[in-house]
């Protein structure tokens, strides 16, 4: 009964959620549907998405790679996963084969990753994955991102580089404790403005990936097209207990 009450819970949190990422759209003058919600599922048990899935919604964001291997066969295959943490090389064949549905891959910081990702496509016959180039907005050493200096150069190798990936635009964390300031999504939507100008294709097909259940609002208000919302939509993230 727990995890009933608890799916109901998230599934109307989400709702909550909707609406506030629409009414920020519109004060932002956009489309109410300009906005994609991903629902940060992370340490969340199968049960929980489920819940949220039958109430509607299909886009799902997963952090680790074995907990998405995992989850992913046990849940609808209409889901669109996105992967939005860091990825080891070693793992993107597993990712890639056990998760034919997944959507996007957030997190591409380096051409290493990149050739990785483009690679285990081919050989596995998918269709092209899309990537968001991750950019480290804040300068901390402790964040995964390429340096906004090197953010047109990464996009560039991903459009003209690699043939299995479709290059959709950039996101951002943030700060160290997961908020994000003004500052850091004027500095993604300033490296937006560098890719577009260099890849010469219009901003409007150039996502930005940034906000999260602290700000989320915020972001969208200053651009933001694709926000992850994890715990205000689930709750707070249920970690294994250490003995």
């Amino acid at each position: 009964m727990a995890s009933v009450a608890a799916a109901e819970g998230a599934a109307a949190a989400l709702r909550s959620v909707l609406s506030r990422a629409q009414q920020a759209a519109a004060r932002s003058g956009r489309a109410p549907d300009s906005v994609r919600v991903v629902a940060v599922s992370k340490t969340k048990p199968v049960g929980v998405i489920r819940g949220v899935h039958e109430a509607g919604h299909r886009c799902f964001g997963e952090n680790y790679a074995q907990e998405l291997i995992d989850k992913a066969p046990q849940l609808p295959d209409d889901i669109e996963w996105h992967f939005i943490g860091n990825l080891q090389s070693n793992k993107a064949r597993a990712l890639l084969a056990g998760v034919p549905n997944l959507d996007m891959v957030e997190s591409v910081d380096d051409q290493k990753i990149a050739n990785r990702l483009d690679r285990v496509v081919a050989d596995l016959g998918r269709k092209p994955l899309k990537i968001l180039v991750q950019v480290n907005t804040s300068g901390e050493e402790s964040k995964f991102g390429v340096d906004p200096s090197g953010c047109v150069e990464l996009a560039k190798h991903v459009k003209l580089g690699c043939p299995n990936l479709v290059f959709s635009g950039l996101m951002t964390i943030g700060m160290l404790d997961y908020s994000s300031t003004p500052e850091n999504f004027k500095m993604l939507a300033n490296c937006r403005k560098e890719v577009c100008e260099e890849l010469g294709i219009p901003e409007e097909q150039c996502e930005l990936s940034m906000g999260m259940s602290a700000d989320f609002e915020q972001a969208i208000e200053m651009g933001s097209t694709n926000v992850r919302v994890g715990s205000t939509i689930f709750g707070a993230r249920e970690y294994p207990k250490k003995n």
